[in-house]
């Protein structure tokens, strides 16, 4: 049997990747993250579960060895938040991925998968709120969002020059803003759809309805269900496609359409105070799933309602259980 590794495994989407390998019956098992198990989202008994900082190269080979295929989902990183008040931490994450790579030559793993994101496209085509779909060619020329997503951008051509140079067959995704349960919701690293499901609650258990929202609110948006995210995934990885793609959803929606529907499943109805000094990113971004659709007959198709309905509801039973308890949330991430 393969044995199967997946890094960044105490993280959210991370955590459901190997959820999922288990459901589908596989047993051979490797999770790594460099946070310490008691803050790991999801952990599993029956997993071969290891504690390493895959920025250094002794804990990737730990991490690679034995192994056929590797899923790189390990990086330093947030929401708009922490991202831009953070760049070389997001940089520095270009260490993993070398270190990874470097282990997956030594090693001879089959497949390695690198989750980029849609933080690689060029900045002067995402200056409208009604942006065009951004396709993969989009990134270039190369004007990304400043440390992240230089990083990735980075990261990626470094995957195509190990397949080119090394026949490491690589698989490259560019995810579109990730959500879902069992993630970051509070801390400062937690993005859009749940920071808003985490405001709204707190304004309704609290009586005091009112919601903060970074920038004017007009900046769009598509927000693709971690339930996709991790079926794209592994489609990618196990197929012949080797060019980097779009993975999200194509439902755009602006950051006060976001807030309307939240508020719509809270039953509840909030008084606005727009921060327009806050991080706020570009100002439209959008899927274009044009070619995942030519390629694979697939796109994330989760609607946006349906996913934040059960955003919504595990967001507030932690919070209501925090409460309870006394206890504050762990910045998982």
């Amino acid at each position: 049997m393969k044995k199967i590794l997946v890094c960044g495994a105490g993280g959210f989407i991370g955590g459901h990747l190997i959820s999922d390998l288990r459901r589908q019956g596989h047993t051979n098992l490797r999770a790594v993250d460099k946070k310490p198990f008691g803050e790991w989202y999801q952990k599993f008994d029956d997993v071969e579960n290891f504690e390493l900082n895959l920025e250094h190269l002794d804990a990737c080979e730990k991490a690679v060895e034995g192994c056929d295929e590797v899923y790189n989902l390990a990086a330093d990183m947030g929401g708009m938040g922490f991202i831009e008040l953070n760049k070389a931490l997001c940089m520095l994450s270009v260490l993993i991925n070398t270190h990874l790579l470097l282990a997956a030559k030594k090693f001879g793993a089959k497949r390695f998968f690198f989750s980029s994101s849609a933080c690689v496209y060029n900045a002067d085509k995402q200056r409208d709120p009604n942006v065009t779909a951004l396709k993969e060619a989009d990134a270039y020329p190369g004007l990304p969002e400043d440390g992240y997503g230089w990083e990735k951008l980075f990261s990626e051509r470094m995957c195509r020059h190990f397949r080119e140079d090394f026949g490491i067959q690589t698989r490259v995704a560019r995810y579109h803003n990730v959500y879902g349960p069992n993630g970051t919701y509070d801390g400062g690293r937690e993005k859009a759809p749940a920071a808003v499901c985490r405001k709204v609650i707190k304004a309704k258990l609290s009586g005091n309805h009112d919601i903060e929202i970074w920038g004017y609110g007009h900046q769009t948006r598509s927000f693709m269900y971690i339930d996709d995210c991790v079926h794209g995934t592994q489609m990618l990885l196990n197929s012949d496609f080797i060019e980097p793609i779009n993975i999200g959803s194509s439902e755009m929606v602006s950051i006060n359409q976001l807030v309307d529907l939240v508020e719509d499943i809270a039953g509840v109805k909030l008084q606005r105070r727009y921060k327009l000094d806050a991080p706020k990113g570009v100002n439209g971004r959008n899927s274009d799933n044009t070619l995942i659709q030519k390629v694979f007959g697939w796109e994330p198709s989760t609607k946006l309602r349906a996913g934040l309905e059960r955003t919504y509801a595990w967001i507030y039973d932690e919070i209501v259980r925090e409460q309870a308890d006394g206890t504050s949330v762990v910045n998982r991430s």
